[in-house]
Parts: structure tokens; C-alpha cells; sequence
């Protein structure tokens, strides 16, 4: 026996693990509006110090430091759960080389975040910056959600279960889901709350923009309807399942949109929104994994040495 096998972890804490970098790298995205939109997005003017003198936030800095250095330290917190995660993956037996790809994708991603994100404070905010910074961490949220999912998967070649035409639907559904995902940063950049009142903006008409993001929420809108109800006509219960919570939290995400655009973008609605923004991109997610599977790969045959037989030599006596 190995000697590391006393501490194999098992699929339960795994799965938890995989969870928890989902959630993590949420409130992440979520902690980091809260620093735009209390106009903290440069409380630490530096980085990687928080100033020129101190890597931690000063009182002299007052609130808006105390937010920034707040947020940083969240980030050690991401990547500490994130590093749980691959260790639990190595540890795991039998080892598998998928979760251990994946785990490691998801702590990767955290300082190369941490990287985006002092380049956002070195060009004073610029909106450009922030939004690739955001979405940066639909990337890293996708992958923490591949893992996740993973855990209930065997290592095998993936298998459709839904007809050609509908995996194509399930990729343009997706593909909408990233349009209006990047359209809404465009969005951002060109309106209030870029984190200090003297951060440039995009410079792009608020409105023009915000019709163009409209729209293509309406296209989405249509096509997950439409996914979701091809799903359950073919009797892909999962898959239709799936896509009836994205049109869920799509339809909650609207609303959320509609009621800060109509009143002005409150800071508590604008939050409420990215953290919409993160769910439909998780669902949407599901959604296109749950269109294939895994099905287990036979077990191999072994002698009663316990070697494994080779299927294609016949043996004679």
C-alpha cells in the first residue's frame, strides 16, 4: 500500500470542496461591486502594496481602504479553498487526472485574477480593465463548476443524449449567454459607479448601449425558452431541467435589470444584478453540460494473480 493512501479524501469532501470554489469565486465577484459601487476601487491606490509604504490598509485611508484591503484578503480566502481543492484531488483514490486538471485550472486562476486585478488599479480603473477583470472570473467560475460537476462523473468520452440539433441550440443558447454578459460590462463601463468619481468611462452613449444589451437579453431569453421546451419534447428530463432553471434565473435576472435601470441604478439593485450575472452564466453552464454524459468504462478483467488480462490474446493450454 502506498504510504499516502491513509490520507485518501473522500468523494464527499470533494464534491464539497468543488462547491465551495463555486461559491467563493462569487462572492468574490460580488465583494468586488461592493468596492466599485462604494467608490472604493482605488482605497489602496497601489499594488501590489496596498500604499507606497504598506501592503496593509492605514486608518488614515478611512472606509474606502478598509473595503479595497477587505476585498484583497477575500482573495486568500478563494485560493485557499481553491488549493484545498487540488490537494483533495490528488489525494483522492483512485486518482483522477481530470480532477486534478480541473482543480488545478480553478487555483490557477485565482492569482492570475489577483494579477487582472492590480492592472485595474494601476490604470486607475480603467473600464476596459475592470471589465476584462470581470470577466476573468466568469472563466474561473466556469471551471470551478466543471469540477464540481466532475465529481459525479466517471473518467469516460463524453456521450450525448440530446439529437445534433438541439446540442447546436445548447451552444448558441451559450453563446447568447456570453454576448450579454459582455455587452452588460460594456454597459458598465459606460455608466456611474466605475469605483472613484474621477475613473474614466468607456465613453460610449449609456443608452445606445443599454437598448443593444436589451435586445440580445431578449434573444436569449427566446432561445432558452425554446431549448427548454425542445428538451422535454424529446424527453431529456435532465437537460430540460437545466434549461427551465436557466429561463428561471434568466426571467429573475431581467427583472433585476429592468428595476435598475428604471430607478436610477441603485447600488443595491446594481449588486443584486452582478450576482445574477453570475448565476445565468452558471446555469448556462449546466445547461450544456447536462445535454452529455458519462457512462462508466467496464470494469477490467483480471487474472487470479490480480493481473489484468489482455482481451486481445487468446489463451490455449
Amino acid at each position: 500500500m502506498n504510504r499516502f493512501d491513509r490520507f485518501s479524501v473522500s468523494t464527499l469532501l470533494l464534491r464539497r470542496l468543488a462547491l465551495a470554489s463555486i461559491v467563493a469565486n462569487i462572492v468574490i465577484v460580488v465583494t468586488g461591486a461592493a468596492v466599485r459601487l462604494t467608490g472604493s476601487g482605488l482605497g489602496c491606490p497601489t499594488w501590489p502594496r496596498c500604499t507606497t509604504d504598506s501592503y496593509t490598509a492605514t486608518p488614515a485611508m478611512g472606509i474606502n481602504g478598509a473595503i479595497e484591503f477587505g476585498n484583497r484578503l477575500l482573495t486568500f480566502a478563494v485560493a485557499a479553498i481553491a488549493l484545498a481543492g487540488l490537494v483533495a484531488a490528488l489525494l483522492h483514490r483512485p486518482r483522477r487526472r481530470s480532477l486534478v486538471m480541473l482543480s488545478g485550472g480553478v487555483l490557477l486562476g485565482i492569482p492570475a485574477q489577483a494579477v487582472i486585478g492590480g492592472v485595474t488599479v494601476l490604470t486607475d480603473l480603467n473600464p476596459w480593465v475592470v471589465g476584462f477583470h470581470f470577466l476573468a472570473s466568469m472563466g474561473v467560475i466556469a471551471v470551478a463548476y466543471a469540477f464540481w460537476h466532475r465529481t459525479f462523473e466517471p473518467d469516460a468520452p463524453a456521450v450525448a443524449i440530446v439529437p445534433g440539433p438541439l446540442r447546436a441550440l445548447a451552444r448558441l443558447t451559450a453563446l447568447a449567454s456570453a454576448a450579454v454578459i459582455v455587452i452588460g460590462v460594456v454597459v458598465t463601463g459606460s455608466g456611474p459607479h466605475a469605483g472613484d468619481q474621477d475613473a474614466k468611462r468607456n465613453g460610449l452613449d449609456p443608452a445606445t448601449i443599454s437598448q443593444v444589451h436589451a435586445d440580445v437579453v431578449f434573444l436569449l431569453l427566446g432561445l432558452s425558452v425554446a431549448l427548454w421546451l425542445a428538451l422535454k419534447a424529446v424527453g431529456a428530463a435532465g437537460a430540460a431541467r437545466a434549461a427551465g432553471v436557466l429561463v428561471v434565473v434568466e426571467l429573475a435576472q431581467g427583472l433585476i435589470g429592468f428595476v435598475q435601470y428604471f430607478t436610477g441604478l441603485p447600488v443595491v439593485v446594481v449588486g443584486a444584478h452582478m450576482l445574477g450575472a453570475c448565476l445565468v452564466w452558471v446555469a448556462t453552464v449546466a445547461v450544456l453540460l447536462a445535454t452529455r454524459t458519462r457512462h462508466p468504462l467496464p470494469a477490467t478483467p483480471t487474472s487470479p494473480a490480480g493481473l489484468p488480462v489482455d482481451q486481445g490474446l487468446i489463451h490455449t493450454v
